[in-house]
């Protein structure tokens, strides 16, 4: 950070402010303490008879490769709202969100991944301008060595063991170093 979005002044240091335990930026002039957050991903796991959908990246990052849709909650969105919308930009498809399903940490990204499981409310799907294939997939069909994210193999991996599981599947990546 190279000026305050406050005062626009070019006195921004990075110091632990008075009553905090985190380094943060903050700005000399005004006082204006810089919070930088996590960003919250989301999602669905959406099942149609007993298959699972599946979107084949059509941008980057991991452009090819197969994901749950999933993405960037915006501003004034629920998560469910955020995650049906996602669902749709990337499938053309429908869901009904039945309950959460993963949380998974990136720390080192910066991330929260808020995954939900889904019902499709009908076959219907289509690729779009994110994705250049829309799939359904059993377990036996998943292109394991095709998933783009971590988050999504996990996501998969813990519904197959137990897709009736009703509590909340809990994760993190951790990049070796």
């Amino acid at each position: 950070m190279n000026f305050c979005s406050v005062c626009g002044s070019a006195s921004i240091v990075r110091k632990i402010p008075n009553g905090d335990h985190f380094e943060r930026y903050c700005c000399e002039v005004c006082g204006q303490i810089h919070y930088q957050n996590p960003n919250i991903i989301v999602g669905t796991l959406s099942v149609w008879q007993n298959k699972v959908l599946l979107a084949k990246r059509a941008i980057e990052p991991r452009k090819g490769l197969w994901n749950l849709p999933c993405g960037f909650l915006e501003n004034g969105e629920t998560v469910e709202e955020g995650a049906r919308r996602e669902t749709y930009e990337e499938t053309a498809a429908f869901v009904e969100i039945k309950r959460l399903h993963t949380v998974y940490n990136l720390p080192h990204a910066r991330q929260v991944y808020m995954i939900f499981l889904a019902d499709m409310q009908h076959e219907k799907m289509s690729e779009t301008s994110e994705s250049s294939e829309v799939r359904l997939f059993t377990k036996e069909e998943i292109p394991w060595s095709e998933i783009a994210f971590s988050s999504t193999a996990f996501a998969l991996k813990k519904y197959f063991e137990n897709p009736d599981f009703p509590g909340v599947h809990i994760g993190t990546y951790w990049p070796k170093n």
